[in-house]
């Protein structure tokens, strides 16, 4: 009897059974929530000094939330392994499942909001293409370290309605400002700022091993029952209308059932299933 896992289990069942504090996200995350221009600050991070940026991996599509992938951690991820073995074979609906299981990068940047100063720094999400014009700004001799705290620069943001992904929302803008200015008129504030900033990895739960290959397993195979308690995800922090970037190819059709792996004859799908990851359960 593997004493650990009982306890795990136990801990997994008592822990489900108390009521769950509500955190308020908007206290540690910005993004415009309706029509119009808005001036931010991008803040040094706290984190990393040397670039404000974060890159965060996250699986869409695959649980009623998104998935924040171990390898944030510097873990091993089963749906990034799993994937890996499907490009293994030569099936091409394999190498779809594959590319639709891939976790797609988000990146989180520290912001002062004008006007909301009192609510001190938020992390701004945003995908690819923001992503792009900030890391060509960046570069520009001309624009300099827009995040200086004496003289970096301000952004406008504009978010206007539009079509993303097949569907209405609010599409964003940013436009460097042409002028200088410090980051903030009080020292004692400014210090405050540049030490306490919230992390994104710290507010998103990090799941298990076990729990992500469970996720991944009612994903392949939904008929699989499971106790609804089981596994729990954050509830995701991007914007409802903003999806995660695929530009290589269209997101692949919902797999079938049965992943097209090879296994041996006579086994159950969780029998197969659970094999793809015996390596990782030995270690």
């Amino acid at each position: 009897m593997d004493i650990n896992a009982i306890k795990q289990r136990l801990n997994s069942l008592q822990s489900s059974g108390q009521k769950k504090e509500k955190i308020d996200y908007s206290k540690y995350y910005w993004k415009p929530k309706s029509e119009g221009k808005f001036q931010i600050r991008i803040v040094p991070s706290a984190i990393n000094k040397d670039n404000p940026f974060q890159e965060v991996y996250v699986h869409y599509g695959l649980s009623r939330f998104p998935v924040y992938a171990l390898t944030n951690w510097g873990e091993k991820d089963p749906i990034v392994e799993f994937a890996k073995q499907l490009r293994n074979s030569n099936d091409k609906e394999n190498w779809k499942l594959a590319k639709k299981l891939d976790p797609k990068m988000r990146v989180f940047v520290p912001v002062v909001v004008r006007g909301e100063e009192e609510k001190g720094v938020r992390l701004w999400e945003f995908g690819k293409e923001i992503y792009l014009q900030l890391l060509g700004i960046a570069e520009d001799e001309d624009y300099g370290d827009f995040t200086d705290i004496n003289e970096g620069r301000d952004f406008t943001v504009e978010a206007v309605m539009g079509d993303i992904g097949g569907r209405q929302g609010l599409k964003s803008s940013i436009r460097i400002k042409p002028k200088t200015s410090p980051l903030g008129a009080d020292k004692t504030t400014i210090k405050t700022w540049l030490a306490e900033q919230p992390d994104v990895l710290a507010l998103q739960k990090q799941l298990t091993f076990e729990e992500v290959k469970n996720i991944l397993a009612k994903f392949l195979n939904p008929d699989i029952e499971e106790d609804e308690d089981e596994v729990t995800t954050t509830p995701s922090t991007a914007p409802v209308n903003d999806l995660p970037w695929d530009d290589e190819e269209e997101e692949a059709p919902a797999p079938k059932k049965n992943y097209a792996l090879q296994s041996k004859p006579k086994t159950t799908k969780a029998d197969k299933f659970d094999a793809l990851f015996e390596d990782e359960d030995e270690n």
